[in-house]
C-alpha cells in the first residue's frame, strides 16, 4: 500500500509553535481573518454552525466566538455533516495531503455548506528562497530546503474539485512587508512558527556564515530606497460549496439552443481543418 508523502517534520512544527506562542506575530493571521470576513459580508446567508482550522485560536475566536476551534492535524476533528461553513486558515501549506484536508472539510459540511480556505501560496517568500539558495551553494556548496513549497493557484483551484467540492473558486491577493534586514525577517518567521520544518530539511547546524551571506544577497537583490528589504505573501483564498442540487448545474455539451455569434450580433467565421 502507498503512503502519502511526508512534507512536514510534525513534531518539529509543533515545537515551532509552541516556541512562537512565546511571543507570536500573527500580523498575516490578522489579515486572513480579516479577508475571511470579507468575503462571508457578501454572501448572503447567515451561519449557525461554523469550524474553524487553525494553529492559533486566539487570533479567529474573538471574531467567530460561536464557531468550534480544531487545530490542522493530519485528521482533523469534525463531524460529518455537522458544518454549514468550515474555514481553513493559512496551515494547508504545511499539509502532507492538502486534497484530503478539503474532503475532509467537504464531508463535514452540509449540503450547500462554505468552504472557505486561505493558505500560502507560490510567490511567497520568494526573495528569501532566492537569497537563501545562492547562498547556501557559495558557504557549503549545494542546496538543502529551507523554505516550503507552496502551491499555485492553478494547483490549489483543481484540488478543490478533486476534492468533491462545487462551484470553486481561487483568487490571490500579495501582501508585501518590509523589514531592515532579511535576519529581522527570519526573526520574524520564527515568531510566526513557520521555521524550517520540512521532512527533507538538513539537520545539522549551519555554517555561521550562511544567514548573515544571505542577508546580504537578499539586500544586494531586493532592496527597496529606503534601504529595507520586502517579503512577499501571496495568500489564495479558496471557496467551494458542498454539493446541493438546488446550485447551479452545467449545461449538458451540444444543448445550447442559440449560438453565440447571434448573440454578439457578429458573422460566423469556420475554422480551418
Amino acid at each position: 500500500m502507498s503512503t502519502t508523502p511526508r512534507l512536514t517534520d510534525h513534531p518539529a512544527l509543533t515545537r515551532h509553535r509552541a516556541r512562537a506562542a512565546k511571543a507570536p506575530a500573527l500580523f498575516l493571521h490578522d489579515s486572513a481573518c480579516d479577508e475571511a470576513q470579507d468575503r462571508l459580508a457578501m454572501v448572503n446567508r447567515a451561519f449557525t454552525d461554523v469550524v474553524i482550522v487553525t494553529p492559533w485560536p486566539q487570533v479567529w475566536a474573538p471574531h467567530f466566538p460561536a464557531a468550534r476551534i480544531v487545530p490542522d492535524a493530519e485528521t482533523l476533528d469534525l463531524t460529518e455533516g455537522s458544518a454549514d461553513l468550515v474555514i481553513h486558515a493559512l496551515s494547508l501549506h504545511w499539509a502532507d495531503d492538502p486534497v484530503g484536508q478539503m474532503i475532509q472539510c467537504r464531508r463535514a459540511l452540509r449540503p450547500d455548506g462554505l468552504f472557505l480556505g486561505l493558505t500560502f501560496a507560490g510567490r511567497t517568500l520568494h526573495e528569501l528562497r532566492a537569497a537563501l539558495s545562492q547562498a547556501e551553494t557559495e558557504v557549503c556548496g549545494g542546496l538543502s530546503p529551507r523554505v516550503a513549497p507552496m502551491a499555485e493557484i492553478r494547483d490549489l483551484g483543481a484540488l478543490m474539485q478533486r476534492a468533491g467540492l462545487a462551484l470553486p473558486v481561487a483568487d490571490a491577493a500579495t501582501l508585501t512587508a518590509s523589514y531592515e534586514n532579511a535576519l529581522h525577517l527570519m526573526h520574524d518567521l520564527r515568531a510566526m512558527g513557520e521555521g524550517n520544518a520540512l521532512t527533507a530539511r538538513h539537520r545539522r547546524i549551519p555554517p555561521r556564515a550562511l544567514f548573515p551571506r544571505a542577508a546580504v544577497l537578499y539586500e544586494q537583490a531586493f532592496a527597496l530606497p529606503d534601504g529595507r528589504v520586502p517579503a512577499t505573501f501571496e495568500i489564495i483564498t479558496l471557496t467551494g460549496w458542498a454539493p446541493d442540487a438546488s446550485q447551479p448545474q452545467p449545461l449538458r455539451p451540444g444543448s445550447a439552443s442559440a449560438r453565440l455569434a447571434d448573440a454578439l450580433g457578429t458573422p460566423e467565421q469556420p475554422l480551418k481543418d
